[in-house]
């Protein structure tokens, strides 16, 4: 085996990790550092950080996935040689549909938790929840690690992060597309890509055992609004040092052809904006930049008025013009109480709720519950998103709704205005030729997303041999010639967030809140003597979501008699095991109804003893 002349390192963590070479060596030269954004355990390095190299012996990689390789969402990637770890990205997911009360899941971090001082930064792609929506629950309990991101994405992060003051300040480092900056043993490039968000950027780890790109979430805009076309001239250069493996987005795996232009939705957008004569209303994500950019440069251009209203869109409007991702004419942007001062022909109402949430702007519009807005019969209203899977029947609900008020609706069945921010089939393969990496692993997406992206990879000329498609939590071991998917696994289960609990709803309350979402709850309250066991009072009983009591007489009384049967039964030996009465009873109450009713309802037994 070979290893290689160690390089010198300006990070503390190496000189306590040295070890003696005992085999031959062969040397390598370290990549130049050009620009460093100093932060702690990380000195800004020069040239002269190369006069002196040290030997250590080659090791391997290993990259884990704790989310974001068997759904969409939850991303976030773990990279360990020797001791020293790099994350990136730290994203959350959003509910399925089976989780009631859920508001997001976070990955699991607990085999992180105990190497948290080998963590040398976490490095976030772009500025999405999926990527950063886990920072203010995990980044303090991992010591507070540097965070590195552009602009954008630290500003709209550090912003998230007012939210959770107790989670306190985070040490956030801004990097540019250019940078190159080293993290322990990884040196890491940047290199910018085209997604639905400015900011985005996709990475290069230069480690021990070789170069892994991560392309983060990309695709390929020759014409992009408000952002710069991906910078395919300095991926082919990376990669023309040498790509040991590639880490690709698999998002658009499934969808034939390119990706679409945000250009070509400008003029589709426009074309809405020539033939309408009413208020327009458009709602689409808050963080898609780029598209709330195209709305309002078409709404200056006919002369109408721009009202944003929803939190998360108006914080990131004022973040994107702060740092000059946005531009507005003076006069254009009014505030939301101001829109009826104005003919309908001269309005715009940029809004969130594209996907049907509860209490997003436009639901509380299409239910008068808007304070200011109610639908008209010459509105228009442009879903300027696709539905998230899972929101399907809410989003057609919406959509009946409006058509019942006697608006218009668009959405993108309709005519494209939208472009999703992933890249499609043509642009994967672009993507793995530009790269030409001898090892691929596909990220982001559902299993049959990675499945089919590995099959263009074999496609384009890499052996299956050389691909790998892991599973959350599953470590790949890699170095200069094998990489290995082994059976090794580290936790990576579900953390589910509810409020302001973190971790603390499991299997089971999951299972007992979709028992009940699904048949209900019945309780039964029975007064106990505590030396007799007898029933002393008639039993009380609550029904929640399984029967209307009214409408059920005989069933409840049934019930009562039932429940007295059973405690009688079960306090004939002496002494009583009350645990047992209760389990009994409930269990026994259970397949009782579940006769009578062929439903299977939370059955809650209070026994008050007295």
């Amino acid at each position: 085996m070979n290893t290689y002349k160690k390089r010198s390192y300006t990070h503390s963590s190496l000189k306590k990790n040295e070890t003696k070479n005992t085999t031959k060596t062969t040397e390598i030269k370290p990549p130049i550092i050009s620009k460093i954004f100093p932060s702690k355990g990380v000195k800004k390095t020069t040239k002269t950080a190369y006069k002196t190299h040290r030997s250590f012996k080659i090791g391997k990689l290993k990259i884990i996935p704790l989310g974001g390789v068997e759904e969409v969402g939850r991303n976030m990637t773990v990279f360990e040689y020797g001791d020293d770890i790099v994350v990136v990205d730290m994203g959350l997911q959003f509910p399925e549909e089976d989780m009631p009360g859920i508001d997001y899941i976070i990955p699991d971090i607990s085999y992180l938790k105990s190497r948290a001082k080998k963590i040398r930064g976490v490095i976030i792609t772009h500025g999405h929840y999926d990527h950063i929506g886990a920072i203010p629950h995990l980044s303090s309990v991992l010591g507070n690690p540097p965070i590195y991101a552009t602009d954008l994405t630290l500003a709209i992060i550090a912003k998230r992060q007012e939210d959770y003051a107790e989670a306190g300040p985070l040490n956030i480092q801004k990097i540019d597309k250019s940078d190159k900056i080293q993290l322990g043993k990884f040196w890491v490039e940047f290199f910018h890509v085209n997604h639905n968000i400015p900011g985005g950027v996709g990475i290069v780890l230069h480690t021990p055992v070789g170069n892994i790109f991560h392309t983060g979430d990309f695709k390929f805009d020759f014409s992009p609004i408000a952002d710069q076309p991906a910078d395919i001239g300095r991926i082919a250069r990376l990669a023309s040092q040498g790509a040991l493996a590639l880490m690709s987005d698999s998002t658009g795996a499934d969808s034939p052809g390119h990706s679409m232009s945000e250009s070509q939705i400008q003029n589709n957008l426009e074309r809405i904006f020539e033939q309408e004569k009413g208020r327009i209303i458009a709602a689409t994500f808050s963080s898609l930049i780029s598209r709330i950019q195209e709305l309002i440069s078409i709404a200056e251009k006919y002369g109408r008025k721009v009202a944003i209203d929803g939190y998360s869109m108006k914080t990131n409007v004022e973040i994107a013009k702060k740092l000059g991702y946005l531009k507005t004419k003076s006069g254009t942007l009014i505030t939301i109480d101001k829109v009826n001062n104005y003919p309908d022909k001269k309005v715009l109402i940029l809004c969130t709720g594209a996907q049907g949430e509860g209490r997003a702007v436009l639901m509380r519009i299409i239910n008068n519950e808007h304070r200011y807005i109610k639908i008209k019969q010459n509105d228009t209203i442009i879903f300027s998103s696709s539905v998230v899977p899972g929101n399907e029947r809410t989003v057609q609900n919406l959509k009946d709704s409006i058509f019942k008020r006697g608006a218009k609706v668009i959405h993108y069945q309709m005519m494209d205005v939208h472009a999703g921010g992933h890249a499609q089939v043509e642009d994967l393969k672009m993507m793995l030729n530009l790269v030409k990496p001898k090892f691929f692993i596909p990220i982001h997406g559902n299993y049959y997303m990675l499945k089919l992206h590995a099959e263009l990879a074999k496609k384009v000329g890499i052996p299956e041999s050389n691909i790998v498609i892991p599973a959350n939590g599953q470590i790949i071991e890699l170095t200069a010639n094998k990489i290995e998917l082994t059976k090794k696994k580290v936790p990576a289960e579900y953390v589910m967030v509810d409020g302001l609990g973190v971790g603390d709803i499991g299997q089971i309350v999951l299972r007992d809140r979709q028992v009940m979402s699904k048949d209900g709850m019945f309780t039964v309250i029975a007064v106990v003597d505590a030396k007799t066991g007898k029933v002393v009072q008639s039993p009380d009983i609550i029904s929640r979501g399984f029967i209307y009591m009214k409408e059920s007489k005989e069933l409840v009384e049934e019930a009562r008699k039932k429940v007295k049967y059973i405690i009688h039964q079960k306090t004939k030996e002496k002494p009583i095991n009350w645990t047992y009465v209760r389990n009994n009873l409930r269990d026994l109450l259970g397949e009782f109804l579940y006769k009578k009713t062929q439903r299977r309802p939370m059955v809650l037994p209070v026994i008050i003893k007295v």
